[in-house]
């Protein structure tokens, strides 16, 4: 067991929930004042579990499995205690409404949990679908690769896959599970490259390397290194949603461009992507037009 001080307001919840990149990840247990986090560590698998005292300000972390003890080496990381928020506070009065958003959520913190491929898995698979799909899909990817629970006390945990067990599987196998061909192979050969994916030293080259993957661009790059380098001015560009979120909380249009978005964001550089985790925390949205995109089925392809 290790104790650490937390920054005023630490807002452990909403900082775990950042490191899900979709809706009910399995490998994640997130509580007002606790939280869990299951994954693959270079020691082996292991559950990292997290539980603030908001009279003490003060976080305590256990860990279980063989990669307990690198878990706990990084417990701060991964509760985003060493987040860097030097000067964003100067920064965020340049607009009233990311202001007062700062204030209100000033414990919000970027956590950083040193597993690519962990969060690949779910960003691949949250590609070009709804969240439902990507829900579904993700769950039962888990399921058919993971099928032991995590280490530590719930064992609804579940572990992310073994990259070498995704890279041998024909494309096929994924089908029954809602993924299409396309996403399936770039899930396989982002797997047979995850041993020099965990080598990157920093989210720049994280980024360069997993754009050089055929199937993943921008968008999955900036969602990966946010929640395994904790990247605090990486934005998903391409994403169907955030760049209408962000014209409109910035400037009131119900609509944006990734260019408009990038543009209303270049002043806060360096912390672009807490910006919009700010918005996101503040359930800010665009005004709906239009039907919502159609669920899809590969299941019997």
């Amino acid at each position: 067991m290790t104790r650490f001080a937390a920054p005023e307001r630490y807002d452990l919840a909403g900082t775990m929930r950042g490191l899900a990149l979709i809706h009910g990840d399995p490998t994640l247990a997130i509580g007002g004042r606790e939280a869990f986090f299951a994954t693959r560590t270079p020691d082996g698998p292991g559950t990292l579990r997290l539980s603030y005292s908001k009279p003490a300000a003060e976080l305590t972390a256990e860990a279980y499995g063989p990669g307990a003890g690198w878990l706990l080496d990084r417990a701060d990381v991964v509760a985003g205690l060493r987040d860097d928020v030097t000067g964003f506070a100067e920064l965020a009065k340049q607009h009233p409404l990311v202001a007062r958003l700062a204030h209100e959520h000033a414990g919000l913190r970027f956590g950083a949990t040193g597993r690519v491929f962990h969060h690949l898995v779910p960003a691949i698979l949250g590609q070009k679908v709804t969240g439902k799909e990507a829900h579904h899909g993700y769950v039962r990817v888990l399921r058919h690769f993971s099928a032991e629970p995590a280490p530590g006390p719930l064992p609804r945990l579940r572990l992310p896959p073994e990259p070498e067990a995704v890279a041998a599987t024909p494309y096929w196998v994924f089908h029954p599970f809602g993924v299409e061909q396309k996403r399936a192979d770039t899930l396989r050969r982002a797997a047979a490259q995850a041993a020099a994916l965990e080598r990157c030293p920093d989210a720049a080259s994280a980024t360069a390397r997993l754009v050089s993957i055929p199937g993943i661009g921008p968008w999955t790059a900036a969602e990966v290194t946010r929640a395994a380098y904790g990247d605090a001015d990486a934005v998903s560009v391409g994403d169907y949603h955030i760049k209408n979120i962000v014209a409109y909380a910035l400037t009131g249009a119900p609509r944006g461009t990734d260019e408009h978005m990038l543009e209303l964001l270049a002043p806060y550089a360096g912390h672009r992507g807490r910006v919009c985790g700010l918005l996101a925390a503040a359930g800010i949205t665009a005004p709906k037009f239009g039907p919502r995109m159609p669920l899809r089925s590969f299941a019997r392809f």
